[in-house]
């Protein structure tokens, strides 16, 4: 990916800050005034999280669900939320590509000022929009950066509630064919009705046996094997009660 080959051109920071020379060192090289950065980053990203006439589609609780609102509220207000997510996408796939880059983000030695410099310089010859790179900063400014798989998730549920998107999980044993995934799809859309798009992700799990399980919003439907192999079992080993036939 575009992002993977810059971050490979980018993070000779991290790989300084990882190596054993002085964090304190490469801060001062590289930052004339850290302070001040990391103090416009937050401001910055503020004054673009407010406003009157945006409001989340869902209530989400606890730090993770705090941070995706303020993003969603600030990447609204841009009107930019396809382009934040999409680089919130590669900042999560980039983590799971490179170890270093990985490794940087859960490292709370590397000192504040280290992590968001090498942050800005990062993400900023990547093209991101500002607010995307503002809240990167503020993570970095506050040590939450190993949380943006987390929050990102998070985000995307806000994106997808805003959009009238449902994601729906299926997990079967094999890939569904193309013309059964399409049935399902629509047996699905009309269970949740017109005025929602149905976005199936699919999983495969070899433990449920067969048949398939589906989740969405708050919902399962279990007709996998495995699970009707269990209930039968319990049925079974049930005592007949002769006086009642």
């Amino acid at each position: 990916m575009a992002l993977s080959s810059r971050l490979r051109s980018t993070l000779s920071l991290i790989a300084r800050a990882d190596s054993g020379l002085s964090h304190r060192s490469i801060a001062d090289r590289t930052l004339a005034n850290p302070n001040l950065l990391t103090s416009q980053s937050s401001r910055n990203f503020a004054a673009q999280a407010k406003t009157t006439d945006v409001k989340v589609p869902l209530s989400l609780f606890g730090g993770t669900g705090n941070y995706a609102s303020a993003l969603f509220l600030s990447a609204a207000k841009a009107n930019a939320l396809d382009k934040v997510e999409s680089e919130v996408l590669d900042v999560i796939e980039a983590s799971k590509r490179s170890p270093l880059f990985s490794q940087f983000i859960k490292d709370l030695s590397v000192p504040r000022e280290t992590r968001v410099k090498a942050v800005t310089e990062i993400f900023s010859q990547a093209g991101f929009s500002d607010v995307t790179k503002n809240f990167l900063a503020v993570l970095a400014v506050n040590g939450r950066l190993q949380y943006i798989e987390r929050i990102g998730k998070r985000f995307i549920d806000l994106t997808m509630a805003h959009k009238g998107e449902v994601k729906v999980i299926v997990t079967t044993v094999i890939p569904l064919p193309a013309e059964e995934e399409k049935e399902l799809k629509q047996t699905l859309q009309d269970i949740i009705g017109q005025g929602k798009t149905v976005m199936v992700e699919q999983k495969i799990d070899p433990n449920i046996l067969g048949g398939l399980i589906v989740e969405f919003e708050l919902k399962v439907l279990d007709m996998s094997i495995r699970t009707r192999a269990k209930q039968m079992e319990k049925f079974l080993r049930e005592p007949v009660n002769f006086e009642s036939l």
